[in-house]
């Protein structure tokens, strides 16, 4: 359900109603907190909290000096987002480097790579759960010793046109009438970096809605929100689970898994920061034309 004036109210089904399967079971949303956790990862240059859904992998770290970050074997292509303007990073690949200004976003391919930070600030890579060592290292690991009910099995989707390199983006990018936030996909994550709120969100124009078979991770990089979540009710009353109203600060991630109904709202004087995750990227964003800011380097399916 959505206010006339959001985008996202053109949207058609991401598929078909037939090819879900009625839900008869329902998951938690995990939260992670991560202004009042300890760190999962930390060395004298950086602290990195991880959560997982049971697609993909959120690491949020903070980086106070020259720190490097290496993967030996990564599984498939991660995203680093580098969501400040004092934190800069070149990433490497197979002897090649690639330099990444504050303020942009990179599609990192699987395979051994390094990232080597300058200056100070938030950093946060994305992963699949293919990334069996980071997933075992989450603070909510346990939650998905059995996988969640509800959820599609992952498809990646094609590799990029341009072949095995690193591909950064700007975040400095306008809005426009139309388009529903700033949006970029791989072949294995997609990553809505969306317009600021600034001040408390209209709660006049709130939006409430579901998705049939995929996850969302939301991401909190400043301010603080309010997550409100529904699930169905079913014909069975065991299966039936409390509105959960939750308030995160940031940096945090909620997790909301399907079919819960979710809207967030924004809540501090100030600005009000948010960033959806998919893994793996969306149908029904891609098919908007516009849309997928990166449309051109990474093809769908």
């Amino acid at each position: 359900m959505y206010d006339p004036t959001d985008p996202r109210a053109s949207l058609g089904a991401a598929r078909p109603a037939s090819a879900v399967p009625a839900p008869s079971v329902f998951a938690a949303p995990d939260v992670g907190r991560f202004y009042a956790e300890p760190p999962q990862l930390a060395d004298a240059q950086s602290e990195t909290w991880l959560i997982r859904s049971q697609a993909a992998i959120v690491a949020y770290s903070t980086v106070s000096g020259p720190a490097t970050m290496t993967r030996k074997g990564q599984a498939d292509e991660y995203v680093l987002l580098l969501p400040g303007k004092t934190l800069a990073a070149r990433v490497t690949i197979d002897g090649i480097t690639t330099e990444m200004p504050p303020f942009s976003i990179a599609f990192i391919p699987g395979g051994d790579s390094s990232v080597t930070f300058d200056g100070a600030g938030a950093a946060v890579r994305i992963f699949t759960s293919r990334s069996e060592d980071l997933a075992a290292a989450c603070g909510n690991a346990a939650a998905y010793a059995t996988p969640h009910p509800n959820v599609a099995p992952f498809q990646a989707w094609p590799a990029p046109k341009a072949g095995r390199r690193v591909h950064v983006y700007s975040l400095d990018v306008p809005d426009e009438p139309g388009r529903f936030g700033r949006i970029w996909r791989g072949s294995t994550l997609m990553v809505n970096f969306l317009a600021p709120q600034l001040g408390p969100r209209d709660i006049t124009k709130l939006s409430p809605h579901h998705h049939d078979d995929f996850e969302q991770c939301s991401l909190a990089l400043e301010g603080s929100f309010t997550h409100h979540l529904r699930w169905p009710w079913t014909t069975d009353l065991n299966a039936w689970r409390e509105d959960q109203h939750l308030f995160c600060a940031a940096p945090s991630v909620l997790v909301i898994p399907p079919p819960a109904i979710h809207t967030s709202r924004g809540m501090e004087q100030g600005v009000n920061q948010l960033v959806d995750i998919f893994c793996p990227p969306r149908l029904d964003f891609s098919m908007k034309p516009g849309w997928v800011l990166n449309a051109a380097d990474y093809p769908m399916p």
